[in-house]
């Protein structure tokens, strides 16, 4: 199903508003997944099942999207197909098989993390492989500075997320319970660095892109990462403070 451009330039502002909402909102109430969760919440599935359950939808909206698209094997689409199965493979697959432990995450925060993937894949695939201009995104797309920047920006996000994701995987040994603060990689300068390169991943995409969707996904990702990383903060200064007090919540030496 794709969308006439009016429509899908209404849809856009909807979701840019919602993520506006959302930003605001997570500055109140604490997501309760992770460190957060509490039974308040309600039902809750294993981390590495919710994880999975979370992440693969968009990755399954996407082969849809290019599959029925007479743009599908074209350079630049092909192209950024791969960029964005290939963080998305990473975050249904082999993610949730790395993670440790017994967490569990509420089934709320599934589905809402499961409804803005479906729509996230709609609005990335929509455009590009339906909506986009005809002329826009030719081969000689490849050779320009957007493309260029942006692929610097998305794959030096993703390398500080999944290194970042592994220095917090390896802070505890087996049967150990207790908590540690993250000092390797970005959270030298960060107490939350996975998030930072999820950010700075979503931003290169937006650049690589250089559309409206792209810029709306990197707007979400803002929105939802900003507020918890600001509480991730708050609750490493509660545990370890002074170690945490020189440290920046997810921007280095800004916020």
């Amino acid at each position: 199903m794709t969308m006439d451009a009016e429509t899908f330039g209404s849809f856009l502002w909807i979701m840019t508003l919602v993520a506006a909402l959302v930003f605001i909102a997570l500055y109140f109430v604490k997501a309760g997944y992770g460190m957060f969760r509490s039974a308040a919440w309600g039902l809750s599935v294993n981390n590495k099942l919710a994880w999975m359950l979370m992440e693969v939808p968009v990755f399954l909206v996407m082969i849809w999207m290019w599959w029925y698209s007479d743009r599908r094997f074209l350079p630049v689409q092909l192209t950024f197909f791969f960029f964005f199965q290939l963080h998305y493979f990473q975050r249904s697959f082999v993610f949730p098989c790395l993670l440790q432990g017994k967490g569990r995450m509420p089934v709320a925060i599934l589905l809402m993390g499961v409804l803005f993937n479906v729509l996230n894949g709609f609005m990335q695939g929509e455009w590009i492989f339906y909506l986009a201009p005809s002329g826009y995104y030719t081969a000689d797309w490849l050779l320009s500075p957007c493309f260029w920047i942006g692929t610097l920006l998305f794959f030096s996000g993703m390398l500080i997320n999944w290194h970042s994701d592994s220095v917090i995987r390896n802070l505890r040994t087996s049967g150990d319970t207790r908590h540690y603060l993250p000092q390797r990689g970005m959270y030298r300068y960060v107490t939350s660095a996975n998030y930072l390169g999820e950010i700075v991943e979503w931003i290169g995409w937006a650049v690589l892109t250089w559309s409206l969707p792209g810029c709306v996904f990197a707007w979400w990702t803002i929105a939802n990462l900003v507020p918890r990383a600001d509480a991730i903060w708050h609750r490493y200064k509660e545990e370890f403070g002074s170690q945490v007090e020189y440290k920046k919540r997810i921007f280095p030496f800004l916020y």
